[in-house]
């Protein structure tokens, strides 16, 4: 099933020397991805996935009248009064707990012996707890219950009650959690572990909801080693993959990662045919500029789907700084969307944050795909600089209505990404921004 809708055709498109907008990027892309379709699946497989229809409570949570502590099922009449020196002597007539089938019934002067989340039985009207009794012992307030394997004789005899009770005390009653035709979920809910709490207390056993959509990251450059073994002259460790794969899961997408391909075009486009079975998404980093090793725009710039008017991939220049150099479009028969990336790790990363990652939102069905805004006032030692006509993307930290920026304007280093969890926007036609000024910033991790 294909994840991207068919796209407007080369006619349509602006020019290759048209310097794109961050905005008709942005714009191109979530008109191309479109959400994956619903299915059903069980409620754990389901974690992470977006809830496609409202979720009506078939019966009240919970379904009847429990008791919410571990004690003695009374009448309120027979405990009133009730204190340490004249405590309220009751006839024990028997255990209720959780599960049992026929309660007891409770009339005056008696008392049931109940566990917690049983059902309060037929003549009850509050529960004491164990603490406010002598636990049928006669020697005066316990702490607890002994275990009925080892004192049986706790269901019968008498029990003394030192203090009153009010109707309804330590009652959960039927229905207070959630009434039978209550909306329980709305669609567009992102099901985390309360979510499938509530379906499974509700008796919902399966699900319908739009899948995690599956993201294939792959890094290129012949420099690029995996970590764990040794650097040689010239190489680097391949970072790009790793923080693009987490961000991928991140945004909530099954990620996964392809080691770092070499330069080299038919070796680029193999893997990625081959990686396509498992791809709702696919995401490269490096090899879109304007070198002569630039693999992945010399492998995917003339690759279409002949069957679909203006699919391939379209290579651009952005005005925004870092990202720069973009790609985007479909590949293979399934027609599946594709974002070519810069391969600076700081431009890598921004590019995932304001491109790949309201992708995969959209995929998964939600409304709103694009991080939290603010604005915050600019805490620097001196002004931040940006050249005009390009939307700059800073590194900052945030907090209590204050963004300091990280790493400096022009740092590529990872360590910055490292430790920001914002970003500073600098719009295209601002050229200086001074210390004290309000800004926009891009809450990251939120």
């Amino acid at each position: 099933m294909s994840s991207a809708a068919p796209r407007v055709t080369d006619q349509d498109h602006p020019g290759p020397d048209h310097l794109w907008s961050v905005d008709e990027h942005l714009e191109d892309i979530l008109a191309t991805v479109r959400p994956l379709e619903p299915i059903e699946l069980h409620l754990l497989d389901a974690q992470g996935c977006v809830l496609v229809d409202d979720i009506t409570v078939p019966v009240s949570l919970p379904p009847f009248d429990n008791s919410s502590m571990d004690g003695y099922a009374v009448r309120v009449a027979d405990v009133a009064g009730a204190s340490e020196e004249f405590p309220a002597a009751l006839e024990v007539v028997g255990d209720v707990a959780a599960g049992q089938a026929e309660p007891l019934h409770v009339g005056p002067g008696q008392a049931a012996r109940i566990m917690t989340g049983a059902p309060l039985p037929p003549g009850a009207e509050a529960v004491v707890p164990v603490e406010w009794t002598d636990g049928g012992l006669g020697e005066g307030p316990v702490r607890g219950m002994r275990a009925r394997s080892l004192g049986p004789e706790g269901a019968t005899g008498h029990v003394h009650v030192y203090r009153p009770a009010e109707a309804r005390a330590h009652v959960r009653a039927k229905g207070s959690d959630v009434k039978a035709g209550d909306r329980a979920l709305e669609a567009g809910t992102v099901l985390g572990p309360p979510q499938i709490a509530l379906l499974a207390a509700i008796g919902r056993g399966t699900v319908r909801v739009r899948p995690r959509p599956r993201v294939v990251v792959l890094s290129t450059g012949s420099e690029l080693v995996q970590p764990d073994t040794e650097l040689r002259t010239g190489q680097i460790y391949d970072s790009n993959s790793f923080a693009l794969t987490a961000a991928a899961r991140d945004a909530g997408a099954l990620a996964y990662r392809v080691g770092a391909v070499a330069d080299d075009a038919e070796t680029l486009r193999s893997t990625i045919e081959d990686q396509l079975v498992r791809a709702d998404l696919m995401v490269t980093t490096g090899g879109v500029s304007v070198g002569a090793y630039d693999v992945v725009k010399e492998a995917l710039s003339h690759v279409g789907d002949e069957d679909e008017p203006g699919s391939g991939v379209e290579f651009r220049k952005l005005a925004m700084q870092p990202g720069k150099p973009q790609g985007f479009g479909s590949i293979g028969p399934d027609h599946t969307p594709l974002l070519a990336l810069p391969g600076n790790p700081v431009s890598s990363y921004v590019s995932f944050e304001l491109f790949v990652r309201p992708a995969i939102r959209t995929l998964m069905g939600l409304d709103d795909v694009h991080r939290p805004t603010t604005r915050a006032t600019l805490a620097a030692d001196k002004a931040l600089t940006s050249p005009k006509g390009r939307r700059q993307f800073l590194r900052g930290t945030y907090a209590d209505g204050r963004v300091t920026p990280v790493g400096g304007a022009g740092s590529h280093l990872v360590a910055a990404l490292a430790h920001a969890d914002a970003l500073i926007v600098v719009p295209e036609d601002t050229e200086s921004v001074e210390p004290g000024s309000e800004v926009e910033v891009v809450l990251l991790g939120r």
